[in-house]
C-alpha cells in the first residue's frame, strides 16, 4: 500500500512548496515550535461559513492567536480576521442565527463567553461568573447556554466555591488530605473540586448565575484530562441536558464505567440513559430533528481500548440498535448529515484517520477520504468540512464533495513556513509479523537523501500501546525531525496498535512483551531488506510510555539490537508501578487483575527482571509531574544502569508530565535526543 504520491500532493494544493522557496531547509525542531495551529473550527448552520482560530508563531517564538471567519460558497475566498484582542480567543461556535459567534477569552483575567456580532462592532461579554467558564455549548434554538467550570460539590453557590478555591491559595499548611482514590490524575492530585455543568439563559442579559444540573455530585463530567464539550449536549427540545460521567463511587480509579445521563435544565435527579452497559458509553449526539439519539459504546467493563460501537436510539419508540455491527473499525467521533438519517464519523484505519459515512438504517459504511489524518467540522447538504493532517501536513481545513468526492482545500495556514521546510519521502509498508499476520508500518527518507547513501536508522515505538504512529502531524514525536536530522525513520504498528481491527488490538493484552517485540524484530528486518538505503548496522530505537517500556524490554531481551536506546517515561518495574500510577483499571485489564491476583504475568513481562542482559547505552527522561507513569521509574532505569556502569544519561523535567509540552523544553528534548543518536551512531 503506498500513500505517498497522493499525500505530497495533497500537501502542495494550491501551493508549489518546491517553487515557493529557492533552497528549503531539513525540517528542525525550532521549524515545529514555530508551525501555526490551526484550532476553534465551527461551521455556521446554513453551511455558508466557517470560523476558526489559529495560533501564529512569528520568528522569535512569539504567539498571538485570533478568531478568522471564511466564505464557503466562494471558490478564491480569503479568510478575514475577526478578532485583534490580546490572549487567545477559542471553543468558536455560530449562535443559532448566524448573525454573531459566541466564544472563549480570558480579557479581564477569568475565563468567559463572549458574543461578536458578524455585522460589525466589539464582542460582548456574555458571562460574569466568580470562576472560570473551561467549556460551553449552545443550545439548538440558541436560547440557552451549558457552561463547564469546577466547583466544589459541597457548595451551594458558585461564591461558595470561589471562596474554597482562594482560602486553598492561602493557606499556610501544604498538606493534603484524602479517604479515597483518585488522589491524583495526568498531572494533577486532586483539590477535592469536581468538572460541573451549568445551565444559564441567554436573554440578553450578562450572566452573573447559572443552575447547577449536576449538584452535589462527586464526579467528573466531562470526564478529564483529555474529555470536552464533545460528551455534553443539549436535547434538540432544549428541556434537558445529556452528558457522560461515571456514577459517583469510590471505584474510580479502577473502573470505566461511564454513562449517559438525562437531566433538566432546571436541575433535579438525573436518569441514567446507559445502566444496562457497564463499560464506557460517550459521545451523545442527536438527529436536529430530536428522533435519533447516537452514541459510542464499548462493551469490555475496565478495558479503555475496545472497539466503540455505534448505538443509535429511537426516542419515539425506545428502540435501540448497534449500528454496522459487523464492522471492524472504532469511531472517535460521529456527526449526523442533514437528512437526518446519515452518520459522518472517523476512525483510524490503517495508518490513516478516515471520514466514513454510515448509513444508520442498513449499516452500510462508505469511505468518504482515507488519506491522513481528518477530524470533522461539520457537514452541509452537499459537503464535508474536516480538519486534515498528514506526516507532511500540519492541518488545514479542507471540503469534500459527497456526490463527487472532489476535494478542496480551504485554508493554507503555513504556506510560507512550509516553502522554506523539506521534509522527507515516506511510504506505508507491510511485511509478515507475529503468527505470519501482516503487519504495516513507514518508513521516512532522510529530508536530504543521495541515492546510493546508506542511513542510520531512528526506530520509533509508539506508546499507548494501543495507538498508532500514522499518517499524521505530531507537535510532539514527530517523525520528519528526524528525517530532517539525516536519519531513515521506520515506525511499526505492530500487534496492538489500533486501526487494524479491534481482534488485532486486544492481541496485545497479556503479552506485552511477546508479539509487539516479536512484530518490532521481523519488520526492522524486512524493511532494512527492502529498503538498502538503511543501515542496520547503525540504529537507535526510542519510544515514550508504552515505547519507553519497549526500550527496557529490548535491553533484557533484544540487547544486540540497536545502537542506542532512547527511553521517555518507560516503565521499569511492573510491581511498582502498579501500586503508583492512578488509572488502577488500565494495568488490571491488560494484566488480567490487580498484581496480587495475577502476579505471575505481571513479572513475566516486567523488564526489572531482565537487567542481566542489559548493556545497550540509554538515555533515559521523564516528567516530574508524570502521574501515568511516575517518574521513578526512570530514576529506577538510569540507576541501575549507572551502577553497572553502563553507558547513560539522565534527562529531568521538573514541571512536565507524560508529554513535553513547553516549547523550550522541548528543542532541549530533541538536542539531546539527537546529540546521543549521533553519538552511538558515530554520525
Amino acid at each position: 500500500m503506498k500513500k505517498t504520491a497522493i499525500i505530497l500532493a495533497m500537501a502542495g494544493a494550491g501551493v508549489a512548496l518546491s517553487a515557493q522557496a529557492s533552497s528549503p531547509q531539513p525540517f528542525k525542531v525550532q521549524d515545529l515550535v514555530k508551525i501555526n495551529k490551526l484550532h476553534s473550527s465551527a461551521l455556521s448552520n446554513d453551511g455558508n461559513s466557517i470560523v476558526f482560530g489559529i495560533k501564529k508563531f512569528d520568528y522569535k517564538g512569539k504567539a498571538s492567536s485570533d478568531l478568522y471567519i471564511q466564505d464557503l460558497m466562494k471558490s478564491d475566498a480569503k479568510p478575514m480576521q475577526l478578532t485583534f484582542a490580546a490572549g487567545t480567543e477559542h471553543s468558536a461556535v455560530f449562535a443559532a442565527d448566524d448573525q454573531s459567534v459566541y466564544f472563549l477569552a480570558s480579557r479581564d483575567g477569568s475565563s468567559q463567553v463572549y458574543n461578536l456580532p458578524l455585522t460589525g462592532g466589539e464582542a460582548r461579554q456574555v458571562s460574569d461568573l466568580p470562576l472560570d467558564v473551561e467549556g460551553f455549548k449552545l443550545s439548538q434554538d440558541g436560547k440557552q447556554l451549558v457552561l463547564n467550570m469546577r466547583v466544589f460539590p459541597d457548595c451551594q453557590d458558585l461564591k461558595c466555591s470561589k471562596d474554597k478555591f482562594t482560602a486553598d491559595a492561602e493557606r499556610k499548611s501544604t498538606g493534603r488530605e484524602y479517604k479515597q482514590l483518585m488522589v491524583r490524575h495526568w498531572d494533577t492530585w486532586s483539590d477535592h473540586s469536581r468538572s460541573h455543568l451549568f445551565v444559564a439563559q441567554l436573554n440578553g442579559e450578562k450572566i452573573t448565575s447559572a443552575v447547577d444540573v449536576t449538584a452535589g455530585l462527586d464526579t467528573e463530567t466531562p470526564p478529564k484530562p483529555f474529555s470536552g464539550m464533545e460528551e455534553v449536549t443539549f436535547t434538540p427540545d432544549g428541556k434537558y441536558v445529556v452528558y457522560s460521567a461515571k456514577a459517583p463511587s469510590k471505584d474510580q480509579a479502577w473502573i470505566t464505567n461511564y454513562d449517559l445521563w438525562q437531566v433538566p435544565v432546571t436541575g433535579g435527579d438525573a436518569v441514567n440513559l446507559t445502566e444496562s452497559n457497564k463499560a464506557w458509553d460517550a459521545h451523545p449526539t442527536y438527529s436536529a430533528d430530536g428522533r435519533y439519539l447516537a452514541y459510542l459504546a464499548m462493551k469490555k467493563p475496565g478495558f479503555e481500548a475496545d472497539r466503540y460501537r455505534i448505538m443509535l436510539r429511537d426516542i419515539v419508540t425506545g428502540q435501540e440498535k448497534e449500528v454496522a455491527p459487523l464492522w471492524d473499525r472504532s469511531p472517535s467521533s460521529l456527526i449526523f448529515g442533514k437528512d437526518n438519517r446519515t452518520l459522518y464519523v472517523t476512525a483510524q484505519d490503517v495508518g490513516q484517520v478516515t471520514v466514513f459515512e454510515v448509513n444508520t438504517q442498513f449499516g452500510d459504511v462508505k469511505t468518504v477520504f482515507d488519506e491522513g489524518s481528518n477530524s470533522i467540522v461539520g457537514v452541509t447538504a452537499d459537503k464535508i468540512i474536516f480538519n486534515h493532517k498528514s506526516l507532511v501536513q500540519p492541518g488545514d481545513l479542507h471540503s469534500i464533495n459527497l456526490d463527487d468526492q472532489s476535494l478542496q482545500k480551504l485554508t493554507d495556514v503555513n504556506s510560507e513556513k512550509l516553502a522554506k521546510i523539506k521534509f522527507g519521502e515516506f511510504e506505508q509498508f507491510s511485511f509478515k509479523g507475529w503468527n505470519n499476520e501482516e503487519v504495516h508500518g513507514y518508513w521516512i527518507k532522510p529530508s536530504n537523501f543521495k541515492a546510493g547513501t546508506k542511513y542510520p536508522i531512528a526506530f520509533l515505538v509508539h506508546g499507548g500501546p494501543q495507538g498508532s504512529f500514522g499518517n499524521s502531524f505530531s507537535s510532539r514525536w514527530n517523525a520528519q525531525l528526524w528525517a530532517g536530522a539525516g536519519y531513515g525513520v521506520v515506525m511499526i504498528d505492530f500487534h496492538g496498535s489500533t486501526g487494524y481491527g479491534q481482534a488485532f488490538t486486544d492481541s496485545i493484552s497479556k503479552d506485552w512483551g511477546g508479539k509487539p517485540l516479536e512484530d518490532l524484530q521481523k519488520g526492522l528486518a524486512a524493511v532494512t531488506k527492502q529498503q538498502k538505503w538503511l543501515d542496520s548496522s547503525r540504529a537507535c530505537a526510542l519510544g515514550g510510555s508504552y515505547g519507553g517500556y519497549m526500550m527496557n524490554w529490548i535491553q533484557g531481551n533484544w540487547s544486540d539490537g540497536f545502537n542506542c536506546l532512547v527511553n521517555h517515561a518507560g516503565l521499569f518495574d511492573m510491581r511498582s508501578m502498579y501500586y503508583v500510577t492512578e488509572e488502577l483499571w488500565f494495568p488490571e485489564y491488560e494484566f488480567g487483575g490487580t498484581y496480587d491476583e495475577n502476579k505471575d504475568l505481571y513479572e513475566k513481562f516486567n523488564p526489572v527482571n531482565y537487567v542481566e542482559n542489559w548493556k545497550t547505552p540509554m538515555l533515559v527522561i521523564h516528567g516530574e509531574q508524570d502521574f501515568r507513569v511516575p517518574y521513578g521509574q526512570g530514576l529506577a532505569a538510569f540507576t541501575f544502569m549507572q551502577r553497572k556502569g553502563i553507558p547513560s544519561e539522565l534527562l529531568i523535567y521538573p514541571e512536565e508530565n507524560h508529554w513535553i509540552l513547553n516549547p523550550d523544553n522541548l528543542e532541549q528534548w530533541y538536542d539531546n535526543v539527537l546529540g546521543w543518536m549521533d553519538r552511538w551512531t558515530e554520525k
